[in-house]
């Protein structure tokens, strides 16, 4: 493993990070491959200490300026952590991101509900279990011809759906606005992370794990490791825990974890691996300056719940870390890597 940082490559212009663009991926490749040799940069099968780079929903859809959920803060964040991949390249064996991956016709989406009035609802109503007994929202029923869904059991669902997230703690039931629209670009990473990524790939001969995630119509999956329920109001499954990424994070010596956003996704995903950790909860850092909560003025504001979630994170053993300080002044990398 790389013993010391490397210099941000002179292709990356931190100007761009709040735009769209295509990556000229074959002068990257060769960049890359020059870098390399440069700065004698071993392939990643080579490290001895295995560090993974977890990158939660770097898309335009958080991150980018003027899109569907756009976090104040992200593009700040995607600078900061593509320059932290560069800056790492020989330390990173392994960049693991996911990304949010939605249709129109979702449980979290306008297009799920019919209120009293036969209207859907507006972004950011939230839904709870007492408005459903109420009668206050319901799934429209065309909808569940085109989801194969009997009316009467999506009903049972929705009130099932929302006793339950009540009772485990969660979020309540919010709409969202129209987001991670799959095939569309809000659906992409961020170019000058994705150009990070690839950068990597090609200097360590190290191939990027792609995940995608929130396919489900009749879930939540905030959590890159599991949906906020998985089952259906008569116990079928609606959606899986995705053990194979768990116990692959768990095969690494460090996780590092950054993305968006900070009150959610990257928040539930941090709490769902904390309880497989058994008691290894030092071997993850968060990187704080390389994450941002929810916040849409005048609307709502996560702020302070993504930084209890950190304070809890950290109370429980993890290392909340900043991407500008040099790896080596972590709590315990330093042997790592040295290695």
């Amino acid at each position: 493993m790389g013993r010391a940082e490397l210099p941000v490559p002179p292709h990356f212009d931190p100007g761009r990070v709040a735009e769209v663009w295509r990556v000229p991926y074959e002068e990257r490749a060769a960049q890359a491959e020059r870098f390399a040799r440069d700065h004698a940069i071993a392939p990643a099968s080579e490290d001895e200490a295995r560090v993974a780079l977890l990158l939660i929903d770097c898309q335009n859809t958080f991150c980018t300026p003027g899109f569907e959920l756009f976090v104040p803060g992200a593009p700040e964040d995607s600078r900061r952590l593509a320059e932290f991949i560069y800056r790492n390249l020989g330390r990173i064996t392994e960049i693991i991101a996911t990304l949010d991956t939605h249709r129109p016709a979702q449980i979290f989406h306008p297009l799920f509900f019919l209120d009293e009035d036969g209207r859907h609802p507006a972004p950011y109503t939230t839904i709870s279990a007492q408005e459903v007994e109420q009668g206050r929202f319901r799934v429209d029923p065309a909808l569940c011809q085109a989801l194969g869904i009997d009316p009467s059991w999506a009903l049972r669902h929705l009130l099932h759906y929302t006793r339950a997230l009540e009772e485990r703690g969660k979020y309540r039931l919010t709409i969202w606005p129209y987001h991670a629209m799959l095939g569309s670009l809000g659906h992409a990473l961020v170019a000058a992370v994705e150009e990070a990524i690839f950068f990597h790939s090609v200097a360590r001969r190290a191939q990027p794990d792609l995940r995608i995630k929130g396919t489900s119509p009749l879930t939540e999956r905030y959590s890159a490791l599991g949906p906020e329920v998985a089952t259906g109001p008569d116990g079928e499954e609606i959606d899986r825990r995705d053990q194979e990424l768990v116990e692959k994070l768990l095969s690494f010596d460090a996780i590092l974890v950054a993305g968006q956003a900070k009150s959610h996704c990257v928040a539930w995903t941090v709490e769902d691996l904390l309880r497989d950790l058994g008691g290894r909860a030092d071997r993850v850092y968060l990187l704080e300056d390389c994450a941002s909560p929810v916040v849409v003025p005048g609307v709502v504001d996560y702020s302070q719940e993504a930084s209890a979630a950190f304070r809890r994170f950290a109370e429980a053993g993890m290392h909340v870390v900043r991407s500008s300080q040099p790896m080596e002044t972590w709590p315990g990398m330093a042997a790592a890597i040295a290695a």
